[in-house]
């Protein structure tokens, strides 16, 4: 009997089965969820990077 489950165990281990369809509809679900939930501090957070590379950039040409 132990045998047995040991062997579904293994055989459970080694099954590699890649992601199905539904499963990454879901990710991408969740994933365009959540950009909608938190759009605006996504926007702030994207406009404070993009204006720290444009500074970067500036001082960095500036320079030479």
């Amino acid at each position: 009997m132990l045998t047995n489950i040991w062997g579904k165990v293994k055989g459970l281990w080694q099954e590699e089965d890649g992601l199905g369809m539904l499963e990454m509809i879901l990710i991408i679900a969740a994933l365009v969820v959540i950009a909608v939930v938190f759009r605006d501090q996504l926007k702030i957070i994207v406009d404070n990077l993009l204006k720290k590379v444009s500074s970067k950039s500036s001082t960095f040409i500036d320079e030479k």
